[in-house]
């Protein structure tokens, strides 16, 4: 299982949210490339990097934070939030994305999804599938669609998609442990997908589990800033 520590970003620093609500926002450290760097060091390969700001403002806001982490480690960046025209998607895999997340468009502008994945090829798409009481939640999670969260799933599946992170809305940020149950679920209904759990990891029992129901990665986020796992506890699983 990859472990795949997150960095979310408002005004350029590192903080975490809890269930999307920006009013909770928890400022964790000034410099993000510092942070990234610290990942790298313990062996770490992959990094989730979340433009809070540019998900408020339909664009990238914090690219050059992106670009500084891409230059300055050797981190597999996927980066998202506010990603919502062909320019933008260029730009983020210009300042060094590897991979690029979209959840929101793919709801909103499916065609424009779609187009991405037959451009840059299912390795550098990720599929954002946040869920609120198993249908998608979109815009920040501020709103619920009626769209249900498997068969959202399986029309990208059916279409390419190989990575998806799933969010329970509902877990996130509140360390009160994920939604094993949902993931095992998705990946009985979807078996070859490759999953990516977020929200919720609270300890290394968590992660365990996870591991068990067979996810491809696990996010991990508020439970290492909180002190909940250390990045030798999260170096176990690489």
């Amino acid at each position: 299982m990859q472990i795949i520590p997150a960095i979310d970003l408002i005004g350029g620093k590192c903080v975490r949210l809890s269930q999307g609500d920006y009013s909770s926002k928890k400022e964790y450290h000034d410099d993000p490339l510092e942070m990234a760097k610290r990942f790298e060091g313990a062996g770490i390969q992959r990094l989730h990097l979340v433009d809070l700001d540019g998900a408020k403002a339909k664009k990238i806001v914090n690219g050059a934070v992106l670009e500084r982490i891409s230059q300055g480690t050797s981190l597999q960046v996927d980066f998202g939030g506010g990603i919502q025209t062909d320019e933008e998607i260029e730009k983020a895999f210009k300042l060094g994305a590897k991979q690029v997340t979209g959840g929101s468009i793919a709801v909103k502008n499916p065609e424009l999804f779609k187009s991405w994945i037959k451009s840059y090829g299912s390795e550098k798409i990720i599929l954002g599938a946040d869920a609120k009481d198993r249908k998608i939640a979109v815009g920040g999670w501020e709103e619920t669609t009626t769209v249900d969260l498997i068969p959202f799933i399986q029309s990208y599946v059916e279409l390419g998609i190989q990575y998806v992170i799933c969010t329970d809305v509902a877990k996130d940020g509140l360390l009160q442990g994920p939604s094993v149950e949902l993931y095992r679920e998705i990946l009985q209904e979807i078996p070859g997908l490759k999953l990516i759990a977020s929200g919720g990891v609270s300890s290394v029992k968590d992660l365990e589990e996870l591991e068990k129901i067979g996810v491809y990665g696990t996010i991990v986020g508020k439970a290492y800033y909180e002190g909940r796992v250390t990045l030798e506890e999260l170096v176990s699983f690489v």
